[in-house]
């Protein structure tokens, strides 16, 4: 009984000794080993083994790339105004042994010097410079923790401004500005397109009245040779026909009734050939021979 009491004694202080001996590090982290209470080495991910009782193991440091957002901070501008900034870190550990060393609180150091140097490169700019410099304060913000981040053993990949929040008696100027600005470029669009389509309204009226001025000057033209033609056909049927004044008057009395049909027609004038050729018509119808009474008892 006393055998194997001691045999299981054996085989749990052996066990814990493997246990404490051989290490698992799994990817992405280091672990620091300390012998003795001294630094001993860096422990890559795998399989390691350590002396057990001498070596303690700290506890592994990630080393993917981190993420941290620092609650909004309020900073000075140049012109005395109190905005607040939210920012956010991106950073990872390169040295285990610089971030277990070097800094006892590597996140809490980072937020404090994110905060500095906000203070820092916001207190020198103005708030519009502010609102419209994002990827400049970006840029100087890394270069300064990157900077100071490096002894630590941590760098520093990129640095973002979530929000700039000014006061809110700026934010309703703002606001106001921008509307007013907003109106103005609507009024100046509204006033161009009213330019524009009293342009084309313009050009398109110029362009109608050419186009009925040609119209009518065509259809004058037009009008003018027909007569014209009109007026040489006339000419030449009545030079072949060689007419006398018999025909001509019978022509003219068929006329009468077309042209007393106008309102305005109040007298006529009769050509004195005409007369002379109605004559000549009476006399060849025998109204001109025919004898009066007081001939005939002559």
């Amino acid at each position: 009984m006393i055998a194997w009491i001691i045999v299981a004694v054996v085989a749990v202080i052996v066990l814990t000794v493997l246990a404490r001996t051989v290490r698992i590090v799994p990817q992405a982290r280091a672990a620091v080993v300390e012998r003795l209470g001294r630094y001993s080495r860096t422990l890559s991910p795998g399989l390691a083994l350590v002396v057990p009782f001498i070596d303690r193991i700290r506890p592994m440091i990630d080393l993917r790339e981190q993420v941290v957002s620092f609650p909004p901070q309020p900073v000075i501008t140049e012109d005395n105004l109190v905005v607040n900034i939210d920012s956010v870190i991106y950073f990872q550990v390169t040295d285990a042994k610089s971030v277990t060393y070097e800094i006892a609180n590597y996140i809490q150091a980072i937020e404090q010097l994110t905060v500095t140097t906000l203070r820092n490169v916001i207190g020198g700019m103005a708030l519009e410079k502010t609102l419209t410099s994002r990827d400049e304060i970006n840029a100087q913000l890394r270069g300064v923790l990157d900077e100071a981040t490096g002894k630590w053993g941590i760098r520093v990949n990129r640095v973002e401004l979530k929000a700039i929040d000014p006061p809110a008696s700026i934010q309703d100027s703002m606001e106001k500005q921008m509307r007013a600005d907003r109106e103005k470029r609507a009024t100046i669009l509204q006033a161009e397109g009213q330019k524009q389509s009293a342009i084309l309204t313009a050009e398109g009226e110029k362009t109608a009245a050419i186009l009925r001025a040609e119209g009518q000057r065509q259809a004058v033209i037009l009008s003018a040779e027909g007569q014209a033609k009109a007026i040489d056909t006339v000419f030449r049927a009545i030079h072949e026909g060689k007419p006398d004044p018999q025909l001509l008057a019978y022509q003219y009395l068929q006329m009468l009734p077309q042209i007393a049909q106008g309102d305005s027609n109040k007298v006529w004038i009769i050509p004195s050939e005409f007369q002379q050729a109605i004559g000549k018509i009476g006399g060849a119808l025998g109204i001109g021979d025919e004898k009066t009474p007081e001939a005939d008892k002559t």
